[in-house]
Formats: structure tokens, sequence, C-alpha cells
């Protein structure tokens, strides 16, 4: 009788922790449809998930996006270190016209990267920038201070892709003061 109860347990643990793993596998989605006229220009970090890229940043992180001659979208990221600041620019292309907002980035060639908008708020006021394996995240917006409202609808979107918002670092905008 007791390895019997063993077994059950040990079942129903086995159970629960492969739907719980299923719960966790589910695939990123990005947004349906994106404007990319409207989606162009400054944009604020407001957090991010720690980056080795970024191991240097201390605040006033900033990414800006202009259309390039070709199609493709010049990525200019931008923030304050102790130093001084520092620069980064890239390219960034859609992959898949169906998926419009499932980018491509590279900064270094031939490194490229995911680069999905997994949150958009209607207005382009704030956005969630993700890859599907949830190793990076970034919340943006268009201003250097999101207002708590639209904060919460960014993270709710971020988490509701399976994001773990516990990795989020908040970035300083001294640009807001």
């Amino acid at each position: 009788m007791t390895r019997f109860v063993f077994r059950l347990v040990s079942l129903l643990m086995l159970a629960t922790s492969a739907s719980v793993f299923a719960a966790e596998v589910s695939p990123v989605n990005s947004v349906p449809s994106l404007d990319l006229p409207r989606y162009l220009g400054k944009w604020y970090e407001i957090a991010a998930f720690p980056m080795y890229f970024q191991r240097n940043c201390i605040g006033d992180t900033t990414a800006e996006y202009s259309l390039h001659p070709d199609g493709e979208i010049n990525v200019r990221n931008r923030c304050r270190t102790k130093d001084g600041y520092d620069e980064a620019n890239g390219r960034a292309w859609v992959k898949d016209a169906a998926h419009p907002a499932r980018l491509k980035v590279s900064f270094f060639w031939p490194f490229r990267s995911d680069y999905w908008i997994v949150g958009l708020d209607a207005d382009y006021r704030w956005a969630v920038v993700g890859n599907p394996n949830r190793k990076y995240l970034w919340v943006l917006s268009r201003t250097p201070v999101l207002p708590k409202p639209m904060l919460d609808a960014a993270l709710n979107a971020a988490a509701a892709q399976g994001y773990d918002l516990g990795q989020l670092r908040y970035t300083k905008q001294e640009q807001a003061k």
C-alpha cells in the first residue's frame, strides 16, 4: 500500500509539473498589426531586462527608429553612462510580411536578433518589445515617464506573454526632470 501511495504521489507531482511546464512554454505572440510610420520615432526605455550590451548604461536610455531609403529601419540606441553617452546604431527589417511586428535587428553583422513587438498601445504611447525565448524585454514609452495606468497596461501585456517581470529593471530618465 505504501508503494502505491508513493507512486500515486509521484505521478501527481509529475502531472502537476508537466502542466506548469506546458504553461511556461506557450509561444510568445507579436501584436497582429503594426503601422510602421506611427512606430518610427523616438522611444524612451521605461524598464528592461538586464542585458550585457547595456551593462554600462545608468539612465536616459532611448531608441530611435527611422526609415532607410531601402525600406529597412535605422535603429539608434543611446544611453547615459558614467563617462557620457554610449550609442549603438543598427538596422531592422520585417522578416515576414504576414507578421509585421516581428522584426529582425542587427547591430553587428552577421549577428541578428529577434525584435518582436508583443504589446502596443492603440495610440502608440507605449510598446513592449521582447523576443520569442523571453530572454529580452523592453517597456518603451513616447515620453520619459509613463503614467501608472499605461505602465500597468504595458506590464500586463508582458505578463500575459509569459515574461518574468521580476527580472525588470527600471530606467532612470533624467530627461523627465
